[in-house]
């Protein structure tokens, strides 16, 4: 007897529409991380070139020097929490991030850095 092998048509349906919807996810929810990490490499970037007599007013402005070039629509000079911990600069942020996926379905992201 000869033994066929190979895919139905509706299981390659079924792995198509699979496949489809990871990568609309995968499309959409991308660009936030990158964003977030784009936000979190900044901070980190502010905290080690800031002297430390800086003000908040002056991280603040370093915050949206690099903001003007890297256009972080998240977040904004205003968000970020200035703080000092032993002696140490800490700048901190957070921010929730709503993506519409398809019709009313969105998925809702919690981001948080810190530069410690």
């Amino acid at each position: 007897m000869n033994k066929q092998s190979g895919l139905a048509l509706s299981t390659l349906i079924v792995w198509g529409i699979g496949i489809a919807l990871l990568a609309l996810i995968g499309m959409k929810v991308v660009p936030s991380v990158l964003e977030y990490q784009g936000v979190l490499k900044t901070v980190k970037t502010i905290v080690n070139e800031a002297s430390p007599a800086a003000t908040v007013a002056d991280i603040r402005a370093a915050f949206s020097r690099y903001d003007d070039v890297n256009d972080y629509p998240s977040v904004d000079a205003k968000d970020l929490e200035i703080t000092k911990d032993a002696g140490q600069l800490v700048v901190s942020f957070a921010y929730e991030k709503r993506i519409p996926l398809f019709a009313n379905v969105s998925l809702v992201i919690d981001f948080s850095g810190s530069s410690n």
